[in-house]
């Protein structure tokens, strides 16, 4: 008898362990992988709904919320804010992976804090794009489903949002100075820059197309999911803060003037999203799933009636059963009064800890159900610890 004809009788009698096979593309764990921006890195997902008496009743994860380093300890990136509650961690036997970084945009900027883009900038000191990083971790892990969130911070969004608050702190109600036309929010909306965006945005998925193969995938072995962005803020009818005098955003931390709200709504988050669908069909790949979460939040958004401050509502902590449905899911704007307590002004007008919590189902569905769709709140409670999502 041949030594490999022995060796296949022993392992067919159990006598002799089979080779293993290391993790890699189609072998081992199964692993959903985020990448993008601060609207699926977790940024505010330590906040569960806001308080101005104390800091204590939303404070779901503590100080070590955005440590994402082996001991939770520090950031692997400081200020990425990949917070523990964020949707990579879909669990039931699926690993996660958050690569995504808070203010990230298709391309690494080197600022003042490192963000890396959906890109393969390297510059031989370890610091790495996001397409890299993809790259490098697809080569020993099983990934099927990466889940993207990007185009945002292309559009400026951080200064959309301080120009419109500006405006509404800085001008009477009886004489509103609107951000939607100033020269400098509308220069982020024509045609030009839809256009520039839009290609930006086209190269970043193709870059984790190409991540991906380097790492020895086909294009049917994984798939793209492609999140669109939430409502932060009500339109004007929704607010329960009156825009006469400065409660709006003294109290609410929502900053906004009624016909700016209802633009921010109807005009702004309509063309970011559209932009970033249209990417989709422009990339060329085959394997896409498109995640709808713009009605995401609706009922819970920040300053909307029928949610509240934790004293408004007469709830003293996050962990009562009913702060889910009664507290906001979308973090107050802060301003410079923030410094000296432990909010960020990075944090304001993103998905909190409910939040993130509630893109986590909405993402496990995706995986699960193996298709995209449409994300909204199916019910009050939680479920497992996670509020009540439906997948249309």
């Amino acid at each position: 008898m041949s030594a490999a004809v022995l060796l296949l009788s022993l392992t067919g009698l159990g006598l002799v362990a089979p080779p293993a096979h290391a993790d890699g593309p189609g072998s081992g764990t199964p692993y959903v992988v985020t990448v993008g921006d601060s609207y699926i890195s977790g940024e505010a997902g330590r906040w569960a709904g806001s308080s101005n008496d104390s800091e204590a009743p939303a404070d779901a994860l503590g100080a070590h919320a955005y440590d994402d380093n082996a001991g939770h300890t520090a950031e692997q990136i400081p200020r990425c804010h990949r917070s523990l509650s964020a949707e990579a961690y879909v669990g039931g036997g699926v690993g996660g992976l958050n690569l995504a970084c808070s203010g990230a945009r298709t391309t690494t900027g080197t600022g003042d804090y490192f963000k890396p883009g959906l890109d393969f900038y390297d510059d031989g000191a370890g610091h790495l794009g996001q397409a890299k990083l993809l790259q490098q971790f697809a080569a020993s892990h099983n990934v099927k489903q990466v889940v993207v969130s990007i185009g945002g911070n292309d559009f400026n969004f951080a200064s959309i949002v301080s120009q419109c608050v500006q405006d509404f702190l800085l001008s009477p109600s009886w004489n509103p100075d609107y951000c939607k036309d100033d020269s400098s929010v509308v220069a982020n909306f024509t045609s030009a820059n839809i256009t520039a965006v839009r290609a930006r945005i086209v190269t970043a998925f193709q870059n984790l197309r190409t991540a991906m193969r380097n790492a020895g995938y086909g294009d049917t072995a994984w798939n793209l999911v492609v999140q669109t962005y939430p409502s932060p803020i009500p339109s004007a009818s929704g607010f329960r803060y009156s825009q006469s005098g400065y409660t709006r955003q003294s109290t609410g931390g929502c900053g906004f003037w009624n016909a700016d709200a209802d633009w921010a709504n109807s005009t702004a988050l309509v063309t970011i999203n559209s932009t970033v669908r249209d990417a989709i069909g422009q990339s060329g790949l085959s394997n896409t799933r498109l995640l709808e979460l713009q009605s995401a939040f609706n009922g819970r958004r920040l300053c909307e009636k029928g949610v509240g401050l934790y004293e408004e509502v007469g709830l003293s902590s996050w962990t009562q059963p009913t702060a889910v449905d009664r507290t906001e899911w979308i973090n107050q704007i802060r301003t410079v009064t923030t410094v000296g307590s432990n909010y960020f002004i990075q944090e304001s007008l993103h998905p909190n800890y409910w939040a993130q919590l509630a893109l986590r189902n909405c993402v496990r569905q995706t995986y699960t159900q193996n298709r995209g769709g449409t994300c909204t709140i199916a019910g009050t409670g939680l479920v497992n610890g996670e509020p009540r999502m439906t997948l249309g």
